[in-house]
């Protein structure tokens, strides 16, 4: 099954590449195996799959012996102080950096190993209170601030949109969060680059690549539905 989804979500993206006049090798996909067992992890992984998502830290611990050390762990769940000296040396990037507090306690943990560790920012575009993330006009300010840390890099955006029935709903989302990118890329600000704009999941990640798109974070599309009682 896995195999097939990858197959599957790949297709669509090329097609959407398409569609947007777009190179699909500009779009990493992120299989995001949160919950999910070691068993299909390693399915995905026959199948190509190189770039894993989990929400939890504990999940990066408990995965990252068990599999290929090729795999490139992304850290996209919302990410406690507490536990970055952790994972500060496992993720190759961490996706939700939503304050200076978080950035700076990753900037010590990271200096510890004598390491840079990339970043994204992330946004609450549609400033969902449920959600983290910063307001649009709160971006720059952080991204200024955390560009002086010799240990982080800021490589980019992230938005996690509102969950919708009908993907286009997110379409202006996803535009906004590429503006935004855009504009702080035009201020050449140093140690910053606006590289990656990882937006887009399952329900609307063809919408995403067709307005910018680098990283999609694909779960239930790859793995099917999560199982929130396995522990």
């Amino acid at each position: 099954m896995v195999t097939e989804n990858l197959k599957e979500v790949r297709k669509k993206i090329e097609e959407a590449c398409r569609t947007a006049g777009r190179d699909p090798d500009e779009v990493t996909l992120i299989a995001v195996s949160k919950t999910k067992p070691v068993s299909l992890l390693q399915e995905a992984y026959d199948a190509g799959a190189r770039c894993f998502g989990e929400n939890k830290v504990q999940e990066i611990m408990d995965k990252y012996p068990q599999l290929p050390s090729d795999i490139q762990w992304h850290m996209i769940g919302h990410l406690q102080r507490n536990k970055v000296k952790y994972i500060v040396d496992k993720a190759a990037l961490i996706h939700s950096v939503d304050s200076l507090r978080l950035a700076q306690t990753i900037e010590e943990e990271a200096a510890k190993h004598n390491i840079r560790v990339p970043i994204l920012i992330e946004v609450n575009v549609a400033e969902e209170e449920t959600k983290f993330g910063l307001k649009t006009e709160e971006v720059l300010p952080l991204v200024q601030a955390v560009s002086a840390f010799p240990h982080v890099e800021i490589r980019g955006l992230m938005t996690i949109a509102p969950y919708v029935n009908d993907p286009e709903d997110n379409r202006g989302i996803f535009r906004e969060l590429k503006k935004l990118s855009v504009d702080i890329a035009a201020k050449n600000i140093n140690n910053v680059t606006m590289s990656v704009l990882s937006m887009g999941m399952t329900g609307d990640y063809e919408v995403a690549v067709q307005e910018g798109a680098t990283m999609v974070r694909v779960g239930t599309g790859i793995f099917g539905e999560r199982d929130y009682l396995r522990k």
